[in-house]
C-alpha cells in the first residue's frame, strides 16, 4: 500500500495543473462519496448537499459536479482505505481548506436529519488523518447542526 501511495503522488506531482486539480477533487469527493455510505443509508439529501458542497468549493458547475460524483463513485468502490484519499488532500489543501471539508462532511451527515455514529467516527477519522485540530472538528460539527434547523 505504502508503494501504491508512492507512486500515486510521483505522478500527481508530475501531472499537468489541470490533471493534478482533478485529482484533488476526485479525492474531496471520494471522502464526501464514504461518509455518506459509512451508515450505509445514502439519501437524496445527503447527495444534494454534497453536490452543493463540491460546486462551492471548487467552483463547478452542475454538470461538472455530476460528472465528479460518479467518478468519486466509482473510485470509491475501487479504494482499499479513505487513506488513499486524505493522503492527497494532506498533500494538496491549506489549513483553512482541510477544515472546509471537515465542514462539508458535517453538513452532509446532518442532510438527512439523523447523525448516524458510523458517520461521527467516520468525519473523526478523517478529520484526525488530516490533522484538523478537535476544537476546529467541534466548531465545524457545531455549525453544521445548528444549520440544520
Amino acid at each position: 500500500m505504502i508503494d501504491k501511495l508512492k507512486t500515486l503522488l510521483a505522478g500527481f506531482t508530475a501531472a499537468a495543473p489541470e490533471q493534478r486539480q482533478h485529482t484533488i477533487e476526485l479525492a474531496a469527493a471520494c471522502l464526501l462519496i464514504e461518509l455518506c455510505r459509512a451508515d450505509t443509508n445514502t439519501s437524496s439529501d445527503e447527495l444534494t448537499d454534497i453536490s452543493h458542497s463540491l460546486g462551492d468549493m471548487f467552483s463547478l458547475d452542475v454538470e461538472e459536479v455530476a460528472e465528479l460524483v460518479q467518478q468519486a463513485e466509482e473510485q470509491a468502490d475501487q479504494a482499499t482505505s479513505t487513506y488513499e484519499f486524505t493522503t492527497v488532500i494532506k498533500a494538496f489543501f491549506d489549513d483553512q481548506q482541510r477544515i472546509t471539508l471537515i465542514s462539508a462532511l458535517w453538513r452532509a451527515a446532518f442532510a438527512d436529519g439523523i447523525l448516524d455514529k458510523y458517520e461521527e467516527h467516520y468525519i473523526r477519522k478523517v478529520s484526525e488523518l488530516l490533522y484538523v485540530s478537535h476544537s476546529d472538528f467541534i466548531r465545524a460539527k457545531h455549525q453544521a447542526q445548528s444549520n440544520e434547523h
